[in-house]
């Protein structure tokens, strides 16, 4: 399916348009040191991305980690994170202001799908630079229904007006992939977040790429 096809373009945001491994892995270490937890690896904490904050920490530690403890978890997260933004600043990834300015100067409507809050994906954007070109952006606490489930696809589709045959949803983990196939739509891994090309693969996009550019081909 061409660019010229896509009406609408649903992007993750951690992974996928901005760099936050490195803050995200180490906000999650620290708070893991707070509470008195075993600290897991870098690579451990990093395959979590994607998932809503408590079932990051209950991934990792499976039947240890009590819904409260997780509860708890992942407010001394937030505490953490409110204070590593400032020094441990993310970015977007090479090409991405770019790419959606034109994507955008074409007429593609975009817009965010993501796991992180609604508070804080707004204030990343806009400290990012680029909220204004997103018509619609949706945290996990806007659904009812966190990744893989379609509802936050679905919900910006309807509101969009836009069928699911002319919708791509973008995103590096297989969660990002699997809400967008169960919601209809066209599906495209980026390769440079945080997930391996095999899981990717495994995961059934529709398309795999290596450069946010190549969007616009």
């Amino acid at each position: 399916m061409t660019l010229m096809n896509y009406r609408l373009i649903i992007f993750d945001f951690d992974g996928t348009l901005c760099d936050t491994r490195h803050i995200i892995v180490t906000t999650m270490q620290a708070t893991m040191r707070h509470m008195g937890l075993e600290v897991a690896s870098d690579e451990l904490c990093a395959s979590t991305i994607g998932l809503p904050l408590h079932e990051c920490f209950k991934h990792i530690y499976k039947s240890a980690m009590s819904d409260e403890l997780a509860r708890q978890c992942s407010q001394t997260y937030c505490n953490i994170f409110d204070v590593n933004k400032h020094r441990l600043t993310p970015t977007l990834f090479p090409g991405v202001s770019d790419t959606l300015k034109a994507l955008s100067e074409r007429g593609v409507t975009l817009a965010v799908a993501s796991s992180r809050s609604q508070a804080s994906l707004v204030e990343l954007l806009t400290m990012m630079g680029v909220s204004d070109v997103f018509a619609m952006v949706l945290g996990c606490d806007s659904v009812l229904h966190p990744k893989p489930h379609p509802e936050a696809v679905l919900t910006i589709m309807k509101t969009m007006d836009t069928d699911p045959c002319h919708t791509l949803v973008v995103g590096d983990m297989p969660v990002d992939i699997e809400m967008g196939n169960r919601a209809g739509a066209y599906t495209c891994a980026v390769t440079w977040g945080n997930s391996s090309p095999t899981r990717l693969q495994e995961a059934s996009p529709t398309r795999i790429i290596d450069r946010i550019d190549q969007l616009i081909y």
